[in-house]
């Protein structure tokens, strides 16, 4: 009731303004015209002042209107004039002899031919035009979300794609995750074989992994293999300020989609609508929960075999509500990790479909220089890519492209015109060579792949580490070589200069929050096989609110930092012992870098090796026995590249 009032009011000021133009009309169209009778027309033909004169035979009378001029004190008025004359007063003849004496230009119009849709025309065309604008803007308050939405706050706002045209295909280095996929994909196609075995599919799918990691495109996946209708929509699209909308949506949602089935609904970001109820200061939030509360009952109130399949992807799984992570509701859970170097090598080769690359491009070779990078990342670093090739004029991506759109995705664009004072950037040479040195010389240390002393984002320079072999646990010395590697720059610098700098910011970080975990989580100390509380669960993220203070004692907190601070001074220690055996072989480096900003992980191999710069023979570095062999990916000929983006164009 309250939406139609307010729906009215927003009518009301136009029909006002309607009443007034009606009213006004006509004295506007009648200002500039006088009547005359016809004594007062005669007079005026008479006088030979009139310049312009229409006659309208009618049945009774006749109709005359023209101009006449008058002087007055040398200035000269037009005005125009109307009359009726009856026919017993003057016959026609008469009157058209009079003009024509009198030398005045007449134009007679036959009463039948005078246009009465010019007549209408004028007169309505005014209430058209206005009652045209007020359509259109009450259109556009309607897309805008204005007070035409007002009956329409609780339709479902999924986006339905019918004809979705991505296949497993686009989706490379998740071979598992398709597996589990697969099955549901069977199912909508041929629900009857499942159900002749007395099987279930699962009602609702949800997929786990941190951003970027292609768990949308694993959903758009599904359906496209599927070819069933596909509804996706964000988790934050379910809450509004009105109490009620949310829940209102998601049932419009599934009565929509049972309408379609079978059919697939992705609820993206689920975790915004899904948090925990009731717990926390942050926990309590009533529209929010009646969101929750409904999507479980909906969940709840359909059966497998309708052919409705419901997927959901988060990377906050463990502050969703444990209604929601049951059987009957979401049944399964698929982790989508972040890809591993062959998985990455595979990501490399899809996105590269629309690329032209030079023949020394290999993905492996790529994959091995990125661990950790996720799908999209991956995807941007061949972007960037792209870019940079067409900035520099190339004709195809080269591996130098490439590897400086690593740089740029890890670090951001290098600073060249940053100027550094001499000992600045001694201080930085020397500071990365530490890290390098660090990175050659300890066995469980991660292997060096690039060291430069240019600028990226905030930092003086960087050195680019990867581990010797990705593997899915880390030893207690593989950590404490970790924190010694993190240690090195911070080392060399006192060593060589006898002072210390703040270019340690981020190690001091890094190597602190390692040697905390290592303490209160992994049992990797005196303090024995125990899991210490952090502190650092969120009370705004769904936590209880007594679960946020720590469960130990004063004293177990005094211990817990004399623990962590012996496991960095016992690093610092080794990192003291490493760069002191090794002062030549960081001189090398640091003096190498001085001269060229930038060594690959090869040259830095060879300088700690030999001493020396490696031999440049036709652009291409000497490798050392060292290096390890990177698996590769076959990248297309150059006429398999242009095949390709010819299919297509």
């Amino acid at each position: 009731m309250k939406d139609r009032k307010g729906l009215l009011k927003s009518f009301l000021p136009w029909i006002a303004i309607l009443l007034i133009i009606s009213m006004v009309m006509p004295f506007l169209s009648d200002t500039d015209t006088t009547e005359l009778n016809y004594n007062e027309f005669i007079e005026i033909v008479n006088s030979e002042n009139i310049t312009s004169i229409e006659v309208m035979p009618g049945t009774l009378v006749v109709d005359v209107s023209g101009e006449y001029q008058t002087t007055v004190d040398g200035e000269t008025t037009v005005t125009s004039f109307t009359t009726c004359i009856l026919q017993t007063e003057l016959e026609l003849n008469s009157l058209i002899s009079l003009l024509e004496s009198k030398d005045v230009p007449t134009v007679i119009v036959d009463e039948n031919d005078a246009s009465l849709f010019t007549t209408l025309l004028i007169n309505i065309l005014p209430y058209v035009l206005l009652l045209a604008g007020m359509y259109f803007l009450i259109k556009m308050m309607s897309n805008s979300g204005g007070n035409g939405k007002a009956f329409e706050f609780g339709n479902s706002r999924a986006k339905l794609e019918k004809n979705q045209t991505t296949r497993f295909k686009d989706v490379a280095g998740a071979d598992e995750e398709k597996e589990e996929l697969a099955e549901l994909v069977e199912f909508l196609q041929n629900p009857k074989k499942f159900a002749e075995m007395g099987a279930k599919i699962p009602r609702g799918v949800l997929l786990v992994g941190p951003p970027g990691t292609g768990k949308t495109l694993l959903a758009r996946a599904v359906s496209g293999e599927a070819s069933v209708p596909f509804y996706s929509i964000s988790g934050s699209e379910f809450v509004e300020m009105f109490v009620g909308v949310g829940a209102g949506r998601v049932r419009d949602m599934f009565k929509n989609a049972k309408k379609t089935a079978p059919c697939i609904i992705f609820i993206d970001e689920i975790d915004a609508v899904g948090r925990q109820r009731g717990t926390g200061m942050g926990g309590g939030h009533d529209e929010r929960e009646q969101t929750l509360n409904q999507l479980l009952v909906e969940m709840d109130g359909f059966s497998g075999s309708e052919g409705v399949i419901i997927l959901a992807a988060t990377n906050r799984a463990d502050v969703l509500d444990p209604a929601l992570l049951r059987p009957g509701r979401f049944d399964r859970q698929i982790q989508v990790s972040n890809p591993d170097k062959k998985a990455r090598a595979e990501i490399l080769g899809v996105h590269a479909r629309n690329k032209r690359f030079a023949p020394d491009v290999e993905f492996g070779n790529i994959a091995q220089r990125t661990p950790g990078f996720s799908g999209a990342e991956l995807e941007n670093v061949l972007n960037e890519a792209a870019l940079l090739a067409v900035r520099l004029g190339h004709d195809l991506i080269t591996m130098a492209d490439i590897d400086e759109a690593v740089d740029r995705v890890m670090g951001g664009p290098a600073k060249k015109s940053r100027k550094y004072t001499e000992k600045e950037r001694r201080l930085v040479a020397y500071h990365e060579a530490g890290h390098a040195i660090m990175g050659l010389s300890l066995e469980d240390a991660n292997k060096v792949q690039k060291v430069t002393i240019i600028p990226r984002g905030q930092a003086g320079g960087y050195n680019l580490m990867t581990p010797k072999e990705e593997t899915y646990f880390q030893t207690k010395s593989q950590l404490i070589s970790t924190i010694a590697g993190y240690m090195g720059g911070r080392v060399s610098e006192e060593v060589f200069f006898g002072d210390i700098s703040s270019g340690a910011h981020n190690d001091i970080e890094q190597a602190t929050r390692i040697a905390r975990v290592m303490v209160t989580e992994l049992g990797m100390s005196d303090l024995g096989f125990i899991k210490y509380a952090s502190g650092q669960d969120a009370v705004f993220l769904g936590r209880d609110y007594t679960q946020t203070s720590n469960s130990h004692s004063g004293q177990t907190a005094h211990e817990i930092d004399k623990a962590v601070r012996a496991l960095i001074d016992e690093c610092y220690k080794k990192t003291t012992e490493v760069i002191t055996e090794n002062k030549d072989k960081l001189i090398n480096i640091a003096e190498a870098l001085l001269e060229y900003e930038t060594l690959s992980g090869e040259q830095i191999e060879h300088l700690y090796a030999h001493g020396v710069m490696p031999e440049i023979h036709s652009g291409i570095i000497e490798k050392t026995e060292e290096e390890i062999v990177v698996p590769t990916v076959e990248t297309p000929s150059i006429d398999d590249q242009d095949d390709l983006l010819d299919e297509m164009k």
